[in-house]
């Protein structure tokens, strides 16, 4: 992506194509034609399985209201009792605890770049895919990795946070 480019893009998305940049991540974010709001619409536009979509879900932590970001895969649900085991008790967190503290609004949240780094645990489920893809910042944003560079670039631990969503 050019520099050019970048100026055009929202800020967010910058953010993160900075972060990718800086980590010499060889796939830079693209701008999807539609809103990628949810893992089935951006496996939908990437005509990829929704498996393939590495969603950033937020929590906030009760202890210490420390944003805590959970990356699954799009067919995933998180179990939050595998999460609090990790980490501690955890709640839901509203739309401005998410855009305060990540930088990013619902349905654009990416597993990098965020204003306040979080505790971040990355789903051993991704890793059944050898290509992923994430938001990139933006709900028309998004970037394409490999599960290994989710884990470092997130620079997370792996773990089992989600149970299968039942159809």
């Amino acid at each position: 992506m050019e520099n050019q480019d970048l100026k055009n893009l929202p800020e967010g998305v910058q953010r993160v194509a900075a972060a990718l940049k800086a980590k010499n991540h060889p796939h830079a974010p693209v701008m999807l034609d539609d809103a990628a709001r949810t893992a089935q619409q951006a496996a939908d536009a990437l005509g990829i399985a929704v498996g393939q979509i590495a969603k950033s879900i937020i929590f906030r932590r009760r202890a210490d209201d420390v944003a805590v970001l959970v990356i699954t895969s799009g067919d995933r649900r998180v179990d939050e009792k595998k999460v609090e085991a990790l980490v501690g008790k955890v709640g839901r967190a509203d739309a401005d605890f998410v855009k305060t503290r990540t930088g990013f609004s619902i349905g654009g949240v990416s597993p990098l770049a965020h204003t306040c780094p979080p505790v971040t645990l990355v789903d051993q489920d991704l890793f059944r895919f050898d290509e992923i893809w994430a938001a990139a910042g933006h709900p028309h944003g998004v970037f394409k990795l490999r599960p290994h560079d989710l884990a470092v670039l997130a620079d997370a631990p792996t773990a089992d946070v989600a149970q299968a969503v039942q159809p």
